[in-house]
């Protein structure tokens, strides 16, 4: 099993963000799963991307005219329930959503890939038995622990346990999440510069400010727009810094981050500062422990020196 970062998959034109519906919230009927979501083109950003900031998220192609692959949902609502919340599942019809298997790349159904901080881990294409199944999620769940992601789910259309109640959110990030989910990105990312004031040595602000501004900057962007901005103009800082966003969004982490180190070589005074505040930005969006994130840091310390 290869869980290395899928360079090809390209999720940027997805990241969308909407409103989030109440049908979203849990309608695990097809594969009686406890921890299962339907999610479409216009979902995929406030349900399935979101979701995996905190916990693992498993997206699940399949066809509603393969009964194969509408059979196998059972399996898999199954196998991911065992988890207990580590895992919730986001079914995709690709009939209905066609976008999200291009952007995957999906050659046929059912296809299974995991996303994790938002960045997508391909799984496994075509049916697996259940032991197979458990030995890629069992992966899955351990490099997110490596990354610190080990939040967990709740049952869909379920309230928490009364012995074990969900942990509220913090009520620091309201403001912002509301203007987040609302789309009005320049209040959220102000509501969190107001936090990062507050709280400079709080981690998670940090990360979620982080967040609020690469998907900013990323929403709504067509990437072979900004390629071919890019390569047309080698010197534009604002072109280079928008590939190298959207290639984070794809999974093309290690090309962002050679992209900025390469500019970092190139620039000097407040260009290069600019460039390098990107760059440190994007190993926040990314993931400190991320083995990208420790390569590219040694790589800047010697474009810097």
């Amino acid at each position: 099993m290869n869980f290395s970062r899928p360079g090809a998959i390209d999720l940027s034109a997805l990241k969308q963000p909407a409103a989030r519906p109440a049908a979203a919230q849990g309608s695990g009927d097809a594969s009686g799963s406890s921890y299962a979501v339907d999610i479409d083109e216009t979902t995929f950003q406030s349900v399935a991307l979101e979701a995996s900031m905190s916990y693992v998220v498993v997206l699940g192609l399949w066809s509603s005219r393969s009964p194969q692959s509408g059979a196998f949902n059972d399996l898999i609502g199954s196998v991911v329930d065992s988890y207990g919340g580590q895992i919730m599942l986001a079914r995709v019809d690709v009939d209905a959503s066609p976008q999200i298997a291009q952007a995957l790349q999906a050659q046929g159904v059912p296809y299974v890939a995991g996303l994790v901080k938002g960045q997508p881990v391909p799984l496994f294409q075509g049916t697996v038995d259940e032991a197979e199944m458990r030995r890629y999620f069992d992966e899955l769940v351990r490099i997110a622990a490596e990354n610190g992601l080990t939040g967990r789910a709740q049952p869909t259309g379920a309230a928490p346990d009364a012995g074990e109640q969900e942990e509220p959110e913090d009520p620091r990030f309201a403001a912002a999440e509301e203007a987040f989910m609302a789309s009005d990105f320049d209040t959220a990312v102000a509501e969190y510069e107001k936090l990062r004031v507050q709280y400079p040595a709080d981690v998670e602000v940090a990360e979620r400010l982080a967040r609020v501004k690469w998907l900013s900057r990323t929403h709504g962007a067509d990437l072979q727009a900004a390629r071919a901005a890019a390569a047309d103009r080698p010197d534009d800082i604002d072109a280079q810094m928008l590939v190298a966003d959207l290639d984070i969004s794809g999974g093309h982490v290690d090309d962002a981050f050679d992209r900025l180190i390469g500019l970092v070589r190139a620039t000097s005074g407040d260009d290069r500062e600019r460039v390098r505040g990107r760059l440190l930005e994007l190993f926040t969006v990314v993931g400190i422990a991320d083995p990208s994130v420790m390569t590219a840091r040694r790589a800047l310390a010697t474009a810097l020196f």
